[in-house]
């Protein structure tokens, strides 16, 4: 049997350096050694008798990570964080880590920090993405676009609008993202059971180990802490991050979705690069296959929203292990694939192009249907009953389809409506209404306005969301 090590797809195919370096092992590793030196700085300022050498020592080998020595001793121990920490003590020849310290004073700490860092990571993309879709509306602001419910050509609207549509709900996932990212809080030094005893027990001093807590609290970046909690922290707290990603995403995949429509559609494309193929066999293809991956990224995360939230409400007494192996697993591919869907967005508003021949083709078809609703009201004024109007309308316009589908009898439905002794419009009067086609799309430029104007207050201090571009796509 082959013992080449399987690659994680959603980090090696999908992911960026940001969210891959917190993740790796030798990430996390890294972020670990960090705090277990900064606990002992800490420590020794408020008292304990651990040697300055002693620290030099540790920090002099932290970047010195071997990952098949800390597997080998992890076979031995059957321990993760045991392992770690006797590779850590024999690279630094000392015994000064982890004094006073459980498993979970680590790993809760260090887990809690990665997912803060990326949660800063998927915020910045967030907002990057925000702006760019902000962007595309302002330029498609009033390119007046068939509306659609039930995917059935329904009242006109503008392509920034739609963009627009969609940029709201993913402006609603932002504010979400944006409010856990702030607020997020850490478990802090607990202890075995949340007590504090062995933190206690080494200084003897209740005031020296709150400021130990608060140092270190202090120094993995964190406003926040839980006060009253046991080995671990609350895991509907893993469940709310998750699901705050899950909306961020849900917002990508309905504005994925339609785009894959409106391309079939032969509206426009998410773009085609050069030497791209769309088809082995169909060189004529220009398949949706990013807006597709961004749509599959966010049926993955609502699999983590179900695997979180399965974990929430299910924590015995002061804790155990049996969320470990879903944490090992929900929590960076989570992150991977936010992050991979947060990539494949940005390109996609990057190339997209619109095919705004096309799309004015299309309306030229459909507007006399997209303008009943007008009509209607138009006979409304002009004293007919809604009801009349409503039904003489109806049946004009499936006969026209139906004329339109089939190649029999008269298609144009003006002409149709016109001879309708019921709604009591000249052909004359119907053709002044088609004619003044700006007011069909209704509120839907102002709307844009709008929209980009809460987009650029709301990003206006997310760091470096103006700036960022997304590496290249697989």
């Amino acid at each position: 049997m082959s013992s080449a090590a399987i690659p994680n797809v959603l980090a090696e195919r999908y992911a960026s350096p940001l969210i891959k370096d917190i993740w790796s092992p030798t990430g996390r590793i890294t972020i670990e050694r960090d705090y277990w030196i900064a606990v002992m700085k800490a420590q020794r300022d408020l008292g304990l008798p651990i040697p300055a050498a002693a620290i030099a020592d540790y920090e002099k080998v932290k970047t010195k990570i071997d990952l098949a020595d800390i597997d080998a001793r992890e076979r031995v121990t059957l321990h993760d964080v045991k392992a770690r920490i006797e590779a850590f003590n024999a690279l630094a020849g000392r015994e000064s880590i982890h004094l006073g310290l459980t498993s979970r004073d680590l790993t809760e700490n260090v887990e809690q920090l990665q997912i803060a860092r990326s949660l800063e990571v998927v915020r910045m993309k967030t907002a990057a993405a925000l702006l760019k879709l902000s962007k595309r509306s302002k330029q498609y602001r009033s390119l007046m676009l068939t509306g659609r419910t039930h995917n059935v050509p329904a009242q006109p609207t503008t392509l920034g609008k739609r963009f627009a549509m969609f940029g709201q709900e993913l402006l609603a996932a932002f504010t979400g993202l944006d409010e856990i990212t702030a607020r997020y809080p850490v478990r802090g030094l607990k202890g075995a059971v949340g007590t504090q005893l062995d933190q206690l027990t080494l200084f003897n001093d209740a005031k020296k180990v709150a400021r130990l807590e608060a140092g270190i609290i202090k120094h993995l970046g964190f406003k926040s802490t839980l006060n009253a909690v046991g080995q671990v922290y609350p895991r509907s707290l893993d469940f709310e991050v998750v699901a705050a990603l899950h909306q961020v995403g849900a917002a990508a995949a309905s504005f994925a979705t339609t785009l894959r429509l409106m391309a079939g559609q032969g509206l426009l494309t998410e773009g085609f690069q050069k030497g791209q193929v769309g088809s082995s066999a169909m060189p004529h293809k220009v398949n949706a296959r990013n807006c597709e991956r961004i749509c599959g990224f966010s049926t993955i995360l609502s699999g983590y929203v179900t695997m979180t939230g399965a974990l929430s409400g299910h924590q015995w007494n002061e804790g155990d292990v049996s969320c470990s192996v879903v944490r090992r697993v929900a929590l960076p591919d989570a992150f991977y694939a936010i992050d991979g869907l947060l990539e494949t967005l940005l390109a996609v508003l990057n190339q997209m192009d619109v095919f705004e021949a096309a799309i004015a083709a299309e309306i030229q078809r459909q507007l006399p249907f997209l303008a009943t609703t007008t009509i209607l009201m138009e006979a409304v004024k002009a004293g007919v009953g809604r009801e009349t109007a409503h039904l003489a309308i109806k049946e004009n316009a499936l006969a026209a389809a139906k004329s339109i589908r089939t190649g029999q009898g008269e298609s144009d439905l003006v002409v149709l409506l016109a001879a309708d002794t019921r709604l009591g419009l000249s052909e004359k009067a119907l053709r002044a209404i088609l004619s003044d086609a700006k007011r069909f799309v209704g509120a839907a430029p102002q709307q844009v306005d709008t929209f980009v104007a809460t987009v650029k207050t709301t990003t206006r201090k997310v760091k470096g969301a103006a700036t960022y571009e997304p590496g290249k796509l697989l």
